[in-house]
């Protein structure tokens, strides 16, 4: 009984803890959802709190009818779908070939590639290895050179070695080679840790900035985090306002609705995998 009471009262403490941590990290977005649909007046007066106070849609609409960030929206949903796909083929075909034992300078290779793990590539050589391959001012610029990531790589690595080898010698005893057994076993069965790798890629590309600031120049490629970024550190959302015929008292307000906008998108695709998501991560770190 001690020890039943023992573990009651460990769960207890564990479950208090991780509700207080989700509630932290619940409140803040919950201010922003507040104040993306509260007048500018109750907002410079402070008054706004978990819930909207003067409830309206001013704020939505500056950034709706706003051209450029319709115009980031659809880059940065072209490199998250078109980056995320030669992300996953590219990471795929490299960590099916070096699960494979017989690999020559397979050793070698996984030395590399964990040391881009521990050293990254220096700002001003990595600008000009962009330039000299003539990636400037281009969407390749920001695809490109994360192509392969070197943890995700260790991750589908560590799942395709634990594969059944039975199955991929039957494959290969009714005729496959290694492309057909790669696409037509190896893949349709690791789907979990292909959408936990999947996901991983996307939200970096929806949340990468970084690349843009550096290799962009024209605003009609700027993504919409570098977009976020010019409205919330620049303070360029009063040119929005001014476009969009809004009180000037609703800046704050844009800048949470412009919060809202690039968040939501990712929030809504996270639900749709997140079956796979736990099951993919533990597969590619247990023993199967």
């Amino acid at each position: 009984m001690r020890l039943n009471s023992r573990y009651q009262v460990s769960n207890a403490i564990i479950y208090i803890v991780l509700t207080a941590t989700a509630l932290l990290m619940l409140l803040p977005f919950l201010h922003i959802v507040a104040g993306s649909f509260s007048s500018g007046k109750a907002l410079i007066t402070g008054k706004v709190g978990l819930l909207p106070v003067e409830f309206n849609l001013q704020n939505y609409k500056a950034v709706l009818n706003n051209k450029p960030i319709w115009r980031s929206f659809g880059v940065t949903i072209y490199i998250t779908v078109i980056g995320t796909f030669l992300n996953l083929v590219f990471t795929g075909l490299m960590a099916y070939g070096l699960s494979k034992p017989h690999l020559k300078w397979r050793k070698t290779i996984m030395l590399l590639v964990l040391f881009t793990m521990i050293f990254q590539a220096p700002l001003i050589p990595s600008y000009l290895l962009i330039k000299n391959l003539g990636m400037l001012n281009s969407l390749w610029a920001l695809m490109v050179p994360g192509l392969i990531g070197a943890f995700n790589l260790i991750i589908m690595i560590s799942f395709f070695r634990n594969f059944p080898e039975g199955l991929l010698e039957s494959a290969k005893i009714d005729g496959c080679g290694e492309y057909q057994t790669l696409w037509r076993i190896v893949v349709p069965l690791s789907m979990p840790s292909i959408s936990t790798i999947g996901l991983f890629y996307a939200v970096g590309h929806w949340n990468s900035w970084a690349n843009a600031l550096m290799f962009i120049r024209k605003n009609e490629l700027f993504p919409l985090q570098i977009l976020l970024r010019r409205l919330i550190v620049e303070s360029d959302a009063e040119q929005m306002m001014r476009s969009a015929a809004v009180n000037l008292q609703s800046l704050e307000g844009i800048k949470a609705a412009c919060i809202m906008v690039a968040t939501v998108p990712i929030l809504i695709i996270y639900p749709m995998i997140q079956k796979h998501f736990v099951k993919g991560a533990m597969l590619g770190s247990v023993k199967g």
